[in-house]
């Protein structure tokens, strides 16, 4: 029986691992016809600033090796998003095992539901936010400048402004988290509503570019989600079980 406890643990790392090595795998199997596509997908990903810059300009490489690494990164980000929703799944089947059954019911909605708005995210900050912002940043440029911008620095740029808009939309599951686990009331976060504002502000001028454009693009969002949070989280208080059933084992 001593033995136990080191033998369950040893079994758990071998899952791991073993979840670990089929999420690579299944990274790496994307990556290659990504990589294939990469110029494609770095055409596609260029598009908002291409069509805001002047007639004639272009972008450039200023690195040695920067046109053999950024189709790397663009391959790697691609093969990341692609395969995101079966890593999602191999963490939950990994965790699984350990949860009730009423948190059971919570974590697949809570886990599919932050997987859509991450991209829906990445989306508004694509179509809407990029296409506004190089316009307003362009119209600055003087005549007698030619504006030609770097591929590995708008790589960066675009990939930290999915990440940042990716994660403000998961505001809601944070705030419904939040009622779920106990730490914090529906009617709190009402209290709270103007230190919240403020907060998102001061995060949107953190995180973007130091425009007004892009600033409230992420803001306002936020602030919005905010409230739908809010709204789905008065539904969970109501029908949140505070304690597992008597009985009730994890499995």
């Amino acid at each position: 029986m001593a033995d136990e406890p080191q033998e369950t643990f040893l079994s758990h790392l071998i899952e791991l691992r073993t979840r670990l090595v089929r999420s690579l795998l299944v990274v790496g199997a994307i990556f290659i016809p990504a990589f294939i596509f990469s110029a494609e997908l770095y055409d596609l990903l260029a598009m908002p600033l291409v069509g805001a810059l002047p007639q004639g300009s272009k972008m450039i490489a200023t690195g040695v090796i920067t046109p053999f690494l950024i189709p790397m990164k663009i391959a790697a980000m691609a093969a990341f998003l692609v395969a995101l929703p079966y890593l999602l799944y191999e963490m939950w089947a990994f965790v699984a095992p350990g949860l009730y059954a009423h948190e059971k019911r919570l974590v697949l909605p809570l886990v599919v539901s932050s997987t859509f708005l991450f991209f829906a995210g990445m989306a508004f900050c694509y179509f809407i936010v990029f296409r506004k912002v190089f316009e307003f940043i362009s119209g600055f440029a003087p005549k007698s400048v030619s504006v030609a911008p770097d591929i590995e620095a708008y790589f960066n740029f675009v990939l930290g402004m999915f990440i940042a808009f990716g994660l403000a939309f998961e505001v809601p599951v944070v705030v419904v988290v939040l009622v779920l686990t106990g730490l914090v009331t529906v009617e709190q976060l009402r209290e709270f509503r103007g230190y919240v504002i403020v907060a998102i502000f001061v995060v949107a001028a953190i995180v973007t570019p130091p425009d007004v454009v892009s600033q409230i693009s992420l803001a306002v969002p936020m602030c919005l989600l905010y409230e739908v949070g809010i709204f789905f989280a008065r539904f969970v208080e109501k029908r949140a079980d505070p304690a597992p059933d008597v009985g009730e084992t994890p499995g």
